[in-house]
């Protein structure tokens, strides 16, 4: 029961209107006051603070610069021009492209989803939270067209998957902003509870995966064996397929230690996943490796789409399950992060058909 005295705070003054003063106090939403108002490209809407502080300042120019070049470099992919079907390069460079651009249309799903939830969680309270989503958006579509067209290689398809990878690092950037602000800096708990550091390396491996595809596709026109950085591209792509498959699993190791394993199935993700990345590596210096890793990246494909099933039954477990919809995918395990896993393991296997031709 409210006290007499609480409950005379509690009462509205006369002509009360929304951010005026309730017997001596202020409410925390004060639309009309100094500082008042909302913010316009929240969502959902949140009040104005008094300050600004210096992310929210950086976070609106990189938008502008960021929605620019996304639109500069999606004028530029609409203007190419398709080759005509003799000019097409022919052998093993295609068909490995056409996997790196599938594992990129994956990894650009999982991060629209993901992001796209994620950054509402956070009312996109900094307006570069919009980029992560748009560009996850206009990367699936190229990812998608890369895959069903891999003989072709432009300057918009180059041009789009730098501006891809240039996100990630962004993002990155951002995010590692966002955990040492906190107080206590680099703390497990607020690694656990910041902004995921490892997230935003999901859209830069898109970008690398893509890079790498068109980059294939540019050699083979010319005869040449296929080459990544000077080396033959089924060794590169291999090393960065595994250092992938070792970030995404830690990540997964973050979040999964923040739920106590108390699945065991929870520990297939940060078991499995490494092991693929070992045998890759190996496989690139030692030939019989090869079939070990096949198999084990087909196994990390395969725990992609089955997490996804399992975060969903996640988020049904919380009180009120999925009637409850709007605030349990929220608050329960990302169902869109675990096809990241997927994404990866297919450019391994892009990497393992090119050392199989080479």
């Amino acid at each position: 029961m409210i006290p007499p005295k609480a409950s005379l705070a509690l009462r509205r003054a006369p002509g009360h209107t929304p951010g005026a003063r309730l017997e001596g106090r202020t409410t925390a939403l004060q639309p009309n006051g100094a500082g008042g108002g909302y913010l316009p490209w929240t969502l959902p809407p949140q009040p104005r603070s008094p300050r600004q502080p210096v992310g929210l300042r950086i976070g609106k120019i990189a938008a502008i610069a960021g929605f620019a070049a996304l639109a500069g470099v999606v004028a530029l992919r609409l203007a190419e021009r398709r080759r005509p079907p003799s000019e097409t390069p022919a052998g093993e460079e295609p068909a490995a492209a056409r996997d790196l651009a599938t594992g990129a249309a994956i990894l650009a799903l999982s991060v629209l989803a993901d992001s796209a939830i994620e950054h509402y969680r956070g009312a996109y309270h900094n307006p570069a939270m919009y980029i992560a989503p748009s560009v996850a958006a206009v990367s699936l579509a190229n990812s998608l067209h890369m895959a069903v067209t891999p003989q072709e290689a432009n300057a918009g398809r180059l041009a789009l998957s730098g501006m891809t990878l240039a996100t990630g690092l962004t993002g990155f950037a951002f995010h590692l902003y966002n955990v040492v602000k906190r107080d206590g800096g680099l703390r497990l708990v607020n690694l656990f509870y910041g902004a995921p550091i490892a997230a935003p390396a999901a859209i830069a491996i898109c970008g690398i995966a893509k890079l790498a595809a068109v980059q294939l596709v540019a050699e083979a026109e010319e005869g040449a064996p296929p080459t990544l950085l000077g080396r033959p591209a089924g060794s590169v792509i291999a090393i960065g397929t595994a250092v992938s498959l070792l970030g995404t699993t830690a990540e997964a190791a973050l979040l999964h230690l923040r739920g106590a394993f108390h699945d065991p199935f929870m520990f297939v993700p940060v078991t499995v996943p490494p092991a693929a990345a070992a045998m890759l590596a190996a496989s690139v210096w030692q030939r019989p490796w090869r079939g070990a890793a096949r198999v084990l990246l087909r196994l990390t494909a395969g725990a992609g789409i089955v997490g996804v099933g399992f975060h969903i039954y996640g988020v049904s477990r919380n009180m009120g399950g999925f009637y409850n919809w709007s605030q349990n995918v929220l608050n329960g395990p990302p169902i869109p992060a675990p096809p990241s896993f997927t994404g990866v393991a297919l450019a391994g296997l892009a990497a393992l058909r090119l050392m199989e031709a080479a």
